[in-house]
């Protein structure tokens, strides 16, 4: 595997046998109380990633603690990512987890650094912060206080209720920095939930979430992603998913259609062929040539989702975030290039690091480094 740490050698019952063979881990483990699942503890060079100057996103810097997601979406866009590490994009991006275990230490020596300026830092652009591997190694809590104590924005995206646990570490650090967050959930039918987002928390769970939030006085946009045309674009679906978010009282919302990118796309449609060999034609047309959907179903959806919008008051939400019936559908997946943002997932539209749209960054300083993702280890 392309891991160049230093391994460790540690006594220790949970450990796999021969896995200390493989260079750079410092031991995996699998525990009983997440079965299926195998940890990859590694060190990490860097915690915080450079966002390219050229980049659209509204953030410079992204923070990933973990590699691979239990959430085990079939359609997510992260799935390629895995090859890297010479996994595969299905099961193994599922279940083989990779885990920044000095992740807390490395980010508050990045953020100490005379050169930070304090930039907007994302989470949850690549794989979910609140997965289950966050459950053992509880990073987050350090996550957030790093940053805040650093006065540094950031916002986290999540399908994790795990994050219940830190909302008062959360409250505490917006009274210190501009914190968004960011909730994601599309998919309402319980047999449709169980097959593709086996290991997503129920969307009543998420709603839930979402008005703990808002109720905790904190902000929570909501990305009603991804949209599956012929699946759950129906009008029905689309209506009662906006009426229960806007009643959970999310700050804003961004209506997304699925996209596929390669990666993705071989076990979607892998999914597809068997549950439903009905829709197989229409996404053959609909994904033919990109790995987002033409203009002419992205108008369509715009047409049905903006009175929808109108009725549940979604259109009038702070900052204009939620998709009005003016604005276009957003195009893409948290992460990115094709995306809108709904209120309340950005820290704020003004602070330095959080670009507007198409506005070129300037160039990093020189700390810290931009070290290619969190892929590079010692």
């Amino acid at each position: 595997m392309r891991w160049e740490a230093q391994r460790l050698d540690v006594e220790d019952s949970s450990t796999l046998p021969g896995m200390p063979s493989i260079r750079g881990l410092l031991r995996s483990v699998q525990v009983p109380e997440f079965p299926g699942l195998t940890f990859h503890e590694v060190r990490s060079r860097s915690a915080l990633n450079h966002v390219p100057g050229e980049s659209a996103m509204p953030f410079p810097w992204t923070i990933n603690p973990f590699r691979g997601c239990s959430h085990a979406c079939v359609y997510c866009f992260s799935r390629r990512t895995h090859e890297w590490l010479e996994f595969d994009s299905g099961r193994d991006f599922d279940s083989q987890i990779v885990v920044k275990t000095n992740l807390v230490d490395v980010l508050r020596r990045e953020l100490a650094r005379p050169s930070w300026r304090r930039e907007h830092v994302a989470l949850g652009t690549n794989t979910d912060p609140y997965q289950r591997a966050e459950g053992r190694y509880r990073l987050m809590p350090g996550v957030i206080g790093a940053l805040a104590d650093s006065d540094t924005p950031f916002s986290i995206l999540t399908k994790g209720t795990l994050l219940r646990r830190d909302i008062p570490l959360l409250a505490e650090a917006a009274t210190k920095v501009p914190v968004g967050l960011g909730v994601s959930m599309a998919i309402w039918d319980d047999a449709l939930h169980h097959a593709l987002e086996p290991g997503v928390p129920a969307p009543r769970a998420r709603l839930d979430l979402v008005k703990a939030l808002t109720d905790a006085g904190l902000p929570c946009g909501v990305f009603l992603a991804p949209v599956l045309p012929g699946l759950t674009d129906g009008t029905a679906e689309l209506d009662a998913a906006l009426g229960a978010i806007a009643a959970a009282g999310a700050t804003g919302v961004t209506v997304i259609p699925l996209h596929l990118r390669p990666g993705a796309r071989e076990w979607f449609m892998a999914w597809l062929v068997e549950a439903h060999p009905e829709l197989v034609a229409r996404y053959q047309q609909l994904y033919a040539r990109r790995a987002y959907v033409p203009a002419e179903y992205r108008t369509w959806l715009q047409q049905r989702v903006a009175p929808l919008l109108r009725r549940h008051g979604l259109d009038r939400q702070s900052g204009g975030s939620a998709r009005g019936a003016s604005d276009p559908v957003a195009t893409g997946v948290p992460g990115d290039e094709e995306v809108g943002f709904p209120a309340g997932s950005l820290p704020t539209g003004g602070m330095p690091g959080v670009r507007p749209k198409g506005e070129v960054a300037p160039a990093p300083g020189p700390a810290p480094a931009a070290v290619p993702e969190q892929l590079a280890l010692l």
